[in-house]
């Protein structure tokens, strides 16, 4: 039996905007009725992508990037109000047939009830929903590792210790053979890291030669870092995003003499190694297939909060001196 509000014939759901310069409201809104191709989802959880909705929050969000960086089934336009968010799980309760029922995991914005194309959602296949909320961040991982062209024996150092960073690792780590150490400002990350099976360390520990570096800390100084890590000709995969902000690079030193590669990696287009055979949908799957076998993750969805209590809660969260790890938002049905 389906819980959705409605006013007089008209169905209605809620959801999160980003409403102007560090306001957040939750906004009601008609629900369309679902096409014959289309589900209707009762979302019971959502994760907030802390590093990229810190930057929609703030309104920080550069104009030559308002196209690119829009995600599906967005709605509104930046840089205010917004509806923005991609990493939404939830039941399907109306819908094609042999949708009705499952757990999915869909690419949308923090909505309890929301319409989109059966084709666009991932059933979950028995992978925890709470999990699931981490998908599109491990899809961008899974894209870095292949932009990297990490393998079997590497020494392998990730730089920054948040949500998409310990998600580089805990992948690198499952590289037969390879060598892996996190680098982060704050030892409470250690056990996490290593629990992950990947060895910890504070910048000034932060171990050298390394085959391929990932940054992502969204930090100067944690790009500095990753720089220093690198090894003869080795590799640094730059994953942190800045907004509009310009970013100093150090590349004096022994960047050129160590012949060293800077590689941007992106999650809007597939890895051009991989490019070829990939979809986006192949890799979505992938990524919450890959989730399904790593029950250590869920330690990376630990604080929840209400959907209510979002508007509230959030500003502090993206705002100076915000720890921890990305939040979930849980709603009420779940």
């Amino acid at each position: 039996m389906m819980t959705r509000r409605s006013t007089g014939t008209t169905r209605v759901a809620r959801a999160l905007w980003y409403a102007s310069k560090g306001t957040i409201e939750l906004r009601t809104a008609p629900l369309p009725r679902p096409r014959p191709d289309e589900a209707l989802v009762r979302t019971l959880f959502s994760g907030i992508s802390r590093g990229t909705e810190r930057l929609v929050f703030k309104g920080e969000v550069g104009r030559s990037e308002w196209d690119r960086m829009r995600c599906p089934n967005q709605q509104g336009a930046f840089p205010f109000p917004v509806k923005y968010g991609y990493c939404a799980a939830g039941i399907v309760e109306a819908g094609p047939r042999d949708l009705l029922g499952e757990t999915v995991f869909c690419l949308h914005p923090h909505q309890d009830y929301f319409v989109a194309a059966g084709s666009s959602l991932v059933r979950l296949e028995g992978v925890p929903v709470r999990r699931a909320t981490l998908a599109a961040n491990l899809e961008t991982a899974l894209n870095a590792i292949w932009d990297a062209g990490a393998g079997p024996g590497d020494r392998i150092v990730v730089v920054g210790a948040g949500v998409v960073g310990l998600l580089v690792g805990a992948l690198a780590a499952r590289l037969p053979g390879a060598q892996v150490t996190s680098v982060d400002v704050d030892e409470g990350r250690r056990p996490l890291t290593q629990a992950l099976g990947v060895q910890f360390a504070r910048p000034h520990e932060a171990p050298g030669d390394a085959d391929v570096v990932f940054h992502a800390s969204a930090t100067p100084a944690g790009l500095a870092t990753a720089i220093a890590c690198a090894g003869f000709e080795g590799v640094v995969v730059e994953m942190s995003w800045y907004g509009h902000k310009p970013v100093e690079v150090d590349l004096g030193g022994a960047f050129h003499s160590r012949r060293l590669k800077l590689v941007s990696s992106q999650v809007g287009h597939v890895a051009p190694s991989r490019r070829p055979r990939w979809t986006h949908r192949r890799r979505i799957e992938t990524a919450v297939r890959l989730l399904g076998s790593m029950p250590a993750l869920d330690a990376l969805v630990a604080e929840e909060i209400a959907f209510e209590d979002a508007p509230a809660k959030l500003p502090r969260i993206f705002g100076p001196g915000g720890h921890g790890l990305a939040p979930v938002i849980r709603y009420p049905q779940a």
